[in-house]
């Protein structure tokens, strides 16, 4: 299947549906697919659970989606920090759904996704409150927690670069989650600065390639 183009971020998040479990890329506002989250606030789709690295910055972008009262749950590494406040207020309302998983286990969690992997042990999180309920096994004298994979219904990213058929290329720290959880969603929408012709994009430069990817749109503030 070809990567469809859209005409804008509103055609490009066509389609997501209430419930969905929703990948969203970035590291604070580094990497985050701003002109897709605002196009899924327009849309209208709730219930959300999202995936994201933090819980949303400022105002803008996750932030917004979760004022709206969009996102049922909210799946990441960093809940709070100075300009978290939508999220801390909506959770200490109890008004949204956590779970906390470390940053490393966060990764490889929506890694193990994308590669057919059912679970894993790992040693993060061993002897604290994240570690509760979860099955544990001692291996060569050191304890584990067992893992499962992340998959989403739909991943937004955000991408330097796309060629026509949809290969991305990310520009420096931004790159952060895009890849991987490109390889875990059975929708992925990328948005880029920049589309060029198929050709122009070296094939060594090419971090996701198109076949992880459904949906491109271009967006002048993509990073």
């Amino acid at each position: 299947m070809s990567t469809q183009l859209c005409a804008d971020a509103d055609e490009a998040v066509a389609g997501v549906q209430d419930g969905s479990t929703v990948l969203i890329g970035g590291f604070g506002m580094a990497g985050m697919p701003v002109a897709l989250i605002d196009a899924l606030l327009r849309q209208g789709a709730g219930n959300l659970t999202v995936v994201s690295n933090n819980a949303g910055n400022g105002d803008t972008g996750l932030a917004a989606l979760l004022a709206a009262g969009r996102v049922r749950k909210v799946i990441c590494s960093f809940p709070r920090q100075a300009d978290s406040w939508v999220f801390d207020e909506l959770y200490r309302a109890g008004k949204v759904e956590l779970e906390v998983v470390p940053q490393g286990s966060l990764a490889e969690r929506i890694r193990a996704a994308g590669a057919g992997i059912g679970a894993f042990f790992c040693p993060t999180a061993v002897g604290t409150l994240l570690s509760e309920g979860k099955e544990t096994r001692v291996i060569d004298g050191r304890t584990y927690v067992l893992e499962y994979p992340i998959k989403g219904d739909v991943a937004l990213i955000s991408a330097q670069r796309a060629d026509r058929m949809g290969n991305l290329v990310y520009r420096k720290t931004a790159r952060n989650f895009g890849p991987v959880m490109a390889t875990a969603a059975t929708t992925v929408i990328a948005q880029v600065r920049e589309i060029v012709e198929t050709g122009e994009i070296d094939p060594e430069t090419v971090v996701t390639p198109s076949i992880y990817v459904d949906r491109v749109v271009q967006e002048g503030d993509a990073v």
